[in-house]
């Protein structure tokens, strides 16, 4: 829609659509500037996927990483990312990202909400590349308790995070409770888990982690700084004047139009695809396409298909933040990352061989799942490994819930040839690939696909095993559970420049339009840096974005300032 044919219900500086981690760090941002700033929110809960995240952020050199001694040599930064990009992005973009993170940082540094810690040895994705870290750069928000937010909290977006009675685990400490059985790491850590389920029983707390936390310290942080949040409004179109800036949007707020006039830009921050099976089916790759994604529901696309109506470039639209799942019974995904790092256990196609090592980072696992087609895989245990560690969210010597068994998620049999008939693989070809694998096992080195060669592989693994990834499988009964490639939001979308302009596919920027987290294209390209580095970006760009708003002027034609609540 043209100005001419508009009107304004609200006039703001900077206006941002979207209420994940990269729009509410680009409203921070934005009005500690000085800008007059809203967010609009299409859900009726704040957060996005940023909420229902593990929650970690990818940003080296944070004031957390230095205050722990663990800051890095930029350039090594940028060798890192420029190998693992493999030219797809260009420079500017990496530099901007690994420049402006830390200022970033260093302003939600001053909130008294933003409490992080460095989660120590949680290695980056591919530590052996050059500027990789194997003890990782992944920082990730303190618990916190969600009474704080006061009427707010009734629209805090859920996530899995949360236990039993009140029980809440990091991170970190999800790393330590998955050995229960195995370390007295593990024990101690259980120990203060029961703690901490009797503690809130007494304090009646409402604790918080993960992504939960991240977006409630950040929620707290633009309230401090009175940044409004409407929640269920929908943007519908956005507008532009006669040159073609975007100088506000049309939106659907509980029911009713509002027109948003924006005299600084508008901020798309609105996810991916995810939950658009119309535009899976038409960019990602066919095994892809099924719609097992973690992502928020609200995910469907909408910044994207609203800055390709402006002219847009878009960029990596086959590609996803993939994520070998496990699809529940019930209908929720359940992404499998430790998982795959369980000692005697392997990952079949339907041909019953291996196809990968099971344990490398989720992206390089689905890349090669979908590039083989061993869709759906199974993942294969035996009762050992059953009774020793946490599985797609049961834990260690618990019965899969029979719903599982009923669906065909999972099969159980006495031995591996029962179990082969059991999901349609051959049952030579199975003992077979077990039998080479127990032997790799037995000599600690995983002689096809390195498993357990990475530090990013044993993070996950069980220290006590010669090789934390690699133990045989040999004690029935054993196990065969239905491993889906799904994933955690789509990365391909609208490309930005280093401050997060649109561009056109002439390389021109729209004036006025931003984007940020997955409405655009990856600053990772095909690849991931480390745990956060989606959200990372996500944040870092909508500062950016904020920052060039408040130094840019548009110039609008007369008739744009026509006055809120005009009655036209």
């Amino acid at each position: 829609m043209t100005v001419t044919e508009q009107c304004w219900d609200e006039t703001v500086d900077f206006l941002i659509v979207g209420s994940g981690g990269g729009g509410m760090s680009a409203g921070i941002t934005a009005a500690d500037l000085g800008l007059d700033t809203l967010i609009i929110e299409k859900g009726k809960k704040f957060g996005g996927s940023t909420a229902i995240s593990g929650g970690g952020i990818w940003i080296p050199n944070a004031p957390t990483l230095i205050r722990r001694d663990a800051g890095d040599d930029p350039k090594a930064i940028r060798r890192y990312l420029r190998t693992l990009t493999e030219g797809k992005v260009p420079a500017a973009r990496i530099d901007a990202y690994v420049d402006a993170g830390p200022k970033l940082m260093q302003l939600l540094d001053r909130s008294p909400h933003m409490k992080l810690y460095w989660v120590k040895g949680y290695s980056d994705y591919h530590p052996e590349s050059d500027g990789g870290s194997a003890l990782g750069r992944t920082i990730e928000c303190l618990p916190f308790d969600t009474r704080k937010l006061k009427e707010d909290e009734q629209f805090q977006r859920p996530n899995s995070m949360k236990g039993p009675l009140g029980l809440w685990v990091t991170s970190k400490d999800y790393h330590d409770l998955a050995m229960v059985k195995r370390t007295w790491r593990g024990r101690r850590a259980s120990m203060v888990a029961a703690w901490r389920v009797g503690s809130n029983l007494i304090r009646r707390r409402h604790m918080s982690t993960g992504g939960r936390a991240l977006a409630a310290r950040l929620r707290m942080t633009l309230k401090d700084a009175g940044v409004p949040l409407w929640l269920k409004t929908s943007m519908t179109e956005l507008v532009t004047d006669e040159r073609g800036s975007v100088i506000g949007l049309v939106a659907d707020r509980d029911g009713m139009t509002v027109r948003i006039r924006a005299r600084r830009g508008v901020l798309l921050a609105t996810g991916g695809f995810d939950h658009n099976q119309q535009m899976r089916d038409e960019y990602l790759p066919e095994h892809g396409r099924a719609n097992i994604s973690a992502g928020a529901r609200e995910n469907t696309g909408d910044g994207i298909r609203a800055g390709r109506e402006l002219g847009a470039a878009v960029d990596l639209m086959d590609d996803a933040w993939w994520m070998p799942s496990v699809f529940h019974p019930m209908g929720a995904v359940i992404p499998l990352v430790s998982e795959r790092c369980i000692p005697p256990s392997i990952i079949v196609n339907s041909r019953g061989r291996r196809f990968t090592n099971e344990s490398s980072p989720y992206v390089n696992f689905v890349h090669d799942q979908l590039e083989g087609g061993h869709v759906p895989a199974w993942f294969v245990m035996d009762s050992k490994a059953k009774n020793r560690y946490p599985f797609a969210q049961v834990l260690p010597n618990m019965p899969f819930p029979q719903g599982f068994y009923d669906s065909g998620v999972v099969h159980k049999a006495d031995t591996l040839p029962e179990l082969a008939a059991a999901i349609g693989v051959p049952a030579d070809a199975l003992v077979a690939t077990v039998d080479r694998f127990n032997g790799f096992a037995r000599s600690g080195k995983d002689e096809d696909f390195g498993r357990g060669d990475s530090a990013y592989d044993r993070y996950y693994g069980d220290p006590t095993m010669v090789n934390p990834n690699l133990d045989e499988i040999v004690k029935g009964p054993f196990y065969a559970i239905r491993c889906e490639a799904g994933d955690l939001g789509t990365k391909g979308g609208l490309v930005c420049d280093e401050n997060s302009r649109v561009l056109r596919d002439d390389g021109s920027a729209i004036d006025g339009l931003y984007a940020t987290g997955n409405t655009t294209a990856s600053v990772m390209g095909n690849e991931y840096a480390g745990a956060g580095a989606t959200i990372g970006p996500s944040m870092v760009f909508g500062y950016l974005a904020a920052r060039d708003a408040a130094e840019r002027a548009f110039p609008l034609r007369e008739n744009a300032e026509a006055a809120p609540n005009s009655g036209c």
